[in-house]
């Protein structure tokens, strides 16, 4: 079962795609530019539709979703963590 998609395997999130994802759950995700598959275990129940983390970030990275930049972290992301509007911001104000 995919869980999550990824455009390009240099994108740092991928966007969960079902339901009640938990902590503690393994997940799969499918990296669509490339065909393949990820695997990770979520470290925080993530909401469908919201962004996983699929590498490390340090505060001040740039995060990068389907292939653009998106905005730059205000904390620290582990990989599987949720990646949203409480540690992602825009870089535009």
């Amino acid at each position: 079962m995919i869980h999550f998609v990824v455009h390009d395997e240099n994108d740092s999130v991928g966007v969960v795609v079902v339901e009640g994802v938990r902590a503690g759950q393994d997940l799969e995700g499918w990296v669509m530019d490339q065909d393949k598959t990820l695997k990770m275990k979520a470290q925080q129940d993530i909401p469908i539709g919201h962004k996983l983390a699929i590498r490390a970030l340090k505060d001040g990275d740039t995060v990068i979703k389907y292939g653009v930049d998106i905005g730059r972290t205000v904390a620290p992301i582990k990989v599987g963590e949720h990646a949203h509007v409480h540690n992602i911001k825009t870089k535009r104000w």
